[in-house]
């Protein structure tokens, strides 16, 4: 695998950082910007907003761009962002430096896939997919953890210095090490209305529906997991990392898990997984007073049932439409982030309406719940189709990059 492709994976795993680490956060930041929890939770929210906006718009505005230029310049504004996110005297500002910061993450993206598979030849391609995803799982196993020990012992904006730095180191790798070039070196860049086009399908929009479910149902008790375990469960704030910790661990084995079912059991995978995820998100509810449960056994499953469907999530919408390789997983993505938008401003009015932090894990089983009956949908949708030369989800994921 060639050099720069784990360069865009760091890259992802930078940016991934600042997605996901303000759920340890949360208490420090309410406290010192003087909001409420659920308030400072809808910084989450802008953030997602950003990569719902971003992830289309950019996908297409980048289109004909230079792919080190473009990986270049968004990690520049990302930096930009989180610099004046740290010295940022208020919400608002904040607020607003953090759907800046995400239209530049969510652009990044986008031309990071791109780049990645061009270096490798066809039979590698998915494999480097992965591995530029596998940066955000990274993000959360080990990013989130460290950035909530860093804001405990100095602070929430040294958590946000720190993601501008190692930005700045990911912006300095992909100078030296991603070459440059057109975004297309096959002819010319691809038109937007044969793509539009091409995502015309229903089964398509029903399997973004799906996604957002799918993503709201495991970040809205990811958001406010921090708080949970402090003020419900009782646990000291030097046990928030390790706790994180062992949720991004458990993400890690949902992905392995489902990386391989998804391959021939795409919808199968995201029924099972959504089921899982309502149970356990429900059970955490239930137990969430419970140290020995919530910390033995709970966080662990929820990470890996929220992460089993990802695999899945992100491969069955090319061979829903192949016709759009540029903005299918733009969308898709965007998809990820509107339940990303709206699942903690959800938990943000469970939490308000006095019913506690607890009561986010019962946001995330309705989610989940919602997610599966779509999958189950999908499911039957796809046996009244027309029978086809059976494809499985990997395969037809590597055929749209080789001819896209």
């Amino acid at each position: 695998m060639p050099l720069a492709v784990y360069v865009l994976a760091l890259g992802i795993f930078t940016q991934g950082t600042s997605e996901f680490m303000l759920s340890g956060l949360l208490p420090g930041m309410a406290e010192d910007l003087g909001v409420s929890v659920p308030d400072a939770g809808l910084l989450i929210s802008a953030f997602a907003i950003g990569m719902v906006v971003g992830a289309p718009l950019l996908a297409v505005a980048t289109l004909r761009w230079p792919r080190r230029t473009a990986l270049v310049i968004l990690q520049a504004v990302f930096v930009a962002g989180h610099v004046v996110g740290a010295v940022a005297p208020g919400y608002g500002l904040l607020f607003a430096t953090r759907i800046v910061s995400a239209l530049a993450y969510a652009g990044f993206w986008g031309v990071a896939v791109a780049t990645a598979v061009a270096l490798v030849p066809g039979e590698a391609k998915s494999k480097a997919v992965a591995l530029v995803a596998g940066g955000l799982t990274l993000a959360t196993i080990v990013g989130v953890p460290a950035g909530t020990v860093l804001s405990q012992s100095a602070g929430w904006r040294a958590a946000f210095w720190a993601v501008a730095a190692a930005t700045v180191v990911s912006l300095v790798c992909t100078v030296v090490a991603v070459p440059g070039g057109a975004r297309s070196e096959r002819g010319a860049a691809p038109s937007v209305r044969t793509e539009l086009r091409g995502m015309a399908r229903p089964q398509l929009w029903l399997s973004y529906a799906v996604t957002a479910f799918a993503f709201g149902a495991v970040i809205v008790t990811f958001s406010y997991l921090a708080a949970l375990l402090t003020d419900e469960t009782g646990l000291s704030e030097g046990w928030v990392p390790a706790v994180l910790a062992l949720f991004g661990a458990g993400g890690m084995l949902g992905l392995v898990i489902g990386g391989r079912t998804a391959r021939t059991h795409a919808v199968a995978t995201l029924a099972w997984g959504l089921g899982a995820l309502a149970a356990i998100s429900a059970v955490l509810a239930l137990t969430a007073g419970s140290a020995v449960a919530v910390v033995v056994a709970l966080v662990f499953l929820l990470g890996m049932a929220g992460y089993v469907t990802n695999p899945a999530l992100q491969s069955r919408v090319f061979t829903l439409a192949p016709g759009a390789p540029t903005l299918v997983d733009a969308t898709n993505t965007a998809a990820f982030n509107v339940g990303n938008t709206l699942a903690p401003m959800l938990g943000g009015l469970a939490i308000d309406a006095g019913y506690g932090y607890a009561a986010v894990a019962w946001v995330g089983a309705g989610l989940a719940a919602l997610g599966c009956a779509a999958a189950v949908w999908a499911g039957m949708l796809e046996r009244r189709t027309a029978p086809a030369p059976s494809v499985s989800a990997s395969a037809s994921f590597e055929k749209v990059f080789q001819n896209g």
